[in-house]
């Protein structure tokens, strides 16, 4: 390999049993501050953000949405459909932030976010709650706001 360095991978991303990471407080903290949130609508009980939330149960896919969300989505193939929702949701009037991986190649990208919503990149890993180390994918804060 030319002109980079091999890196270890956390190999608990591998085997982890679920595409839902539990939001860490260093990002959800100042944007709570900086937005105030009212619902979260992608949680369990027991990692809700907010008194207001959908859990699995709920789906929060076929709920309306309103107020100001937060949404922590699941990152599996299930993902395009929470930001499509989340798109649809802010037409109708919700501010949504989001935290996911920035796959600025996929059509759910550039249907629902670029040019659209406002996107803040993160530097570095994030590192989720429950693991050793930061997810290797590149990840965002998107913000659909009216």
């Amino acid at each position: 390999m030319i002109g980079s360095a091999k890196r270890r991978v956390d190999q608990s991303w591998f085997n982890a049993k679920s595409v839902e990471y539990n939001t860490p407080d260093n990002i959800y903290d100042p944007l709570d501050k900086e937005f105030g949130f009212t619902l979260d609508v992608a949680s369990t009980h027991e990692n809700a953000k907010c008194a207001n939330h959908y859990t699995a149960a709920e789906d929060g896919l076929t709920q309306p949405w309103s107020g100001v969300c937060w949404m922590n989505p699941p990152y599996g193939r299930v993902m395009q459909k929470w930001v499509r929702k989340a798109h649809q949701e802010w037409k109708r009037g919700a501010t949504v932030v989001a935290l996911i991986p920035a796959r600025t190649n996929t059509s759910w990208w550039h249907d629902c976010v670029q040019d659209i919503a406002t996107v803040r990149f993160i530097r570095g890993e994030v590192a989720f709650k429950g693991f050793a180390r930061g997810l290797w994918m590149p990840m965002c804060v998107v913000i659909w706001q009216n």
